[in-house]
């Protein structure tokens, strides 16, 4: 019955990591009064966020096959691969 527990949770625990991450850049691209960007400063916060945004999806995805959040070396390797092939 544990092990049945365990891994409906660790199931849940993983979808979660896969949608978590979506970010809309294009429609946080908005001046400080709120209206919304064009052009160049339109292109430039698009191309901002995305780049904040890139290295948080590699973070959530660097889990082991158990589940468990990679640590050290490993993740490290992880993201640096994730992040060259995005």
């Amino acid at each position: 019955m544990n092990k049945i527990i365990t891994l409906g949770l660790s199931c849940l625990f993983a979808s979660t990591l896969a949608v978590a991450a979506p970010v809309d850049c294009e429609a946080q691209a908005v001046s400080k009064d709120g209206k919304p960007l064009a052009g160049a400063a339109k292109a430039a916060s698009i191309k901002k966020c995305e780049r904040e945004n890139k290295g948080a999806s590699c973070e959530a995805r660097a889990i082991d096959k158990n589940g468990k959040p990679l640590a050290g070396a490993a993740k490290n390797a992880f993201i640096k691969k994730c992040e060259a092939g995005n």
